[in-house]
């Protein structure tokens, strides 16, 4: 059973924020509440079915002892109790704490590892794949930085991804991705294995994160265009380093205004990914690694050409539809990723 004095707290907190917001609030304090009561609903939703649900089968248990009425509730029953442990699961799901970056959006980091130019293809093709599942789920994909191969392989590649729960689904992305093929460039047809790095970090606000500007140094430069080609002949890409820290970016769009927003905006993401990083690493400096840590050292996945499959290594899972899933075809693997991080989660809370 669900502890009633949880439930109760939870509904007490949405009527009184339903409360606030018919007074009238303005400005800061009326977002802060309707973040607060938006984020609530679906959650009060769920509960107040499941307090119906046992407020039925309670009355129907009462009837028992009613001659009258006894048959009425033999009948009734049977029904109630059986649509109890999805009402009581569904609940669980629904009191699992919530990641306060799930419904931010998200910058992808993709860099070759291990493997030369073909781990630079890879990354490439890596990128393909995002953009592609990006457009499926109706989401925006920008390229913010590209660096590029001399074979059209990626050197290294940030995009910022923006829609409905973008880091909630993209943040298991995070990790070293391995493929296994024969090259283009291999005359003797053997299978090469190579890797990419893809991070996965939540968009800062300027609310998650401030950066004192006597902290940083700003750079102007030359910018190149792809393959260190076409140089620019103005200065007007931009490098910034944030000296605690010693995080550099860099931006080297054609505008050198929206190099420094660029700039800006992907230091403070990194910075606020960070901090979340060492929240995390303390949480769980007792505890093994577990899907959804965003290790970025963690082999994650394998995509075997010759053999056509995919394989998550995280939960085991083995798709043998290598293109579709380079297609953008991610749900079914994302999906699964979520479901064993809410078994962890339910397991941590006794559930």
């Amino acid at each position: 059973m669900i502890p009633n004095d949880r439930l109760m707290q939870i509904t007490e907190r949405f009527e009184f924020l339903e409360a606030q917001m018919g007074e009238g609030l303005g400005g800061e304090a009326f977002v802060a509440v309707s973040r607060e009561y938006a984020e609530l609903r679906p959650v009060v939703e769920v509960v107040r079915t499941y307090q119906d649900l046992t407020a039925e089968i309670e009355g129907a248990e009462a009837m028992l002892s009613d001659p009258e009425m006894k048959e009425l509730a033999e009948m009734e029953l049977p029904q109630l109790r059986q649509q109890l442990p999805a009402a009581e699961a569904a609940v669980k799901l629904a009191l699992i704490p919530k990641d306060a970056a799930d419904g931010k959006p998200a910058l992808l980091e993709i860099r070759p590892g291990t493997g030369g130019d073909e781990a630079a293809l890879f990354a490439a093709d890596l990128l393909r794949m995002y953009q592609r599942y990006a457009e499926n789920r109706g989401w925006t994909f920008e390229i913010l930085e590209e660096s590029q191969s001399e074979l059209g392989g990626i050197k290294e590649v940030t995009a910022r991804i923006a829609g409905n729960n973008v880091f909630a689904r993209m943040k298991y992305e995070s990790g070293v991705h391995r493929v296994q093929r024969v090259p283009e460039t291999e005359s003797g047809g053997r299978i090469h294995t190579s890797a990419a790095t893809v991070a996965v970090l939540p968009e800062a606000e300027d609310v998650d994160i401030q950066i004192n500007a006597n902290d940083i140094r700003i750079d102007t430069m030359r910018a190149s265009g792809s393959g260190g080609q076409h140089v620019n002949t103005t200065d007007s890409a931009v490098r910034i380093t944030h000296m605690p820290s010693g995080i550099v970016v860099t931006s080297s769009e054609k505008s050198q205004h929206r190099n420094r927003e660029i700039a800006m905006q992907v230091l403070k993401t990194r910075l606020y990914d960070a901090e979340r990083q060492k929240v995390h690493d303390e949480r769980s400096a007792d505890r093994a690694a577990q899907v959804g840590s965003g290790d970025r050292s963690e082999r994650i996945r394998t995509y075997n050409f010759p053999q056509g499959r995919m394989t998550d290594h995280r939960i085991n899972l083995t798709l043998y539809k290598l293109d579709a899933v380079l297609q953008g075809d991610l749900d079914e693997v994302i999906d699964g990723l979520i479901q064993d991080a809410q078994a962890s989660a339910l397991a941590e809370m006794g559930g």
